[in-house]
């Protein structure tokens, strides 16, 4: 699970989600442990997007950008990222959007590593382990609950993210 969040969250394009509901399902008394791993993993490779940027934004990180979204998305994260920080990274890693524009932006434009670190281990752990939640709460039902939820779940998780950087962004 370690090994496949990883490529999920640096160069596969498939959320984990797809994988790990499954996984959780089959496995309901490894729940916690495959969230933990798909946390590593994912912390695992966003230090690899990270130092793309830091380290190689002309070759790595801009194919990892191109692969993302390209240009456009990395100018627009890179003004988010200056301006908002903590909440960018976080927002992107929380919501359902490519979080390799964010590593890479975040490297690139030398924002704080453990700042990155936090924001990221923090959305991801919301992530993963509400998943872990949702399969212990409901089971068998829980990857149609997911599936048929998901944009719903998507909109509320962007409207607090958005409601969170209006509040700190503005006050913090």
């Amino acid at each position: 699970m370690a090994g496949a969040s990883l490529l999920e969250s640096t160069v596969v394009p498939v959320p984990l989600e797809v994988l790990l509901i499954p996984l959780m399902q089959l496995n309901r008394n490894r729940l916690w442990q495959l969230a933990a791993a798909a946390l590593a993993g994912c912390i695992a490779g966003a230090l690899i997007g990270y130092g793309a940027g830091h380290f190689f934004q002309e070759t790595a990180g801009r194919w990892i950008v191109d692969a993302a979204g390209g240009e456009d998305a990395f100018a627009r994260a890179g003004e988010l990222l200056r301006r908002q920080g903590f909440w960018f990274v976080f927002s992107m890693g929380v919501t359902p959007v490519p979080f390799q524009v964010a590593m890479v932006a975040a490297g690139a434009l030398g924002y704080s590593l453990p700042g990155f670190l936090a924001a990221t281990a923090l959305s991801r752990f919301l992530r993963y382990f509400g998943l872990a939640a949702l399969v212990w709460m409901f089971g068998d039902a829980a990857e149609r609950i997911y599936r048929n939820h998901r944009k719903a779940v998507a909109v509320a998780v962007t409207a607090i993210v958005l409601l969170m950087w209006i509040v700190f962004g503005v006050w913090g």
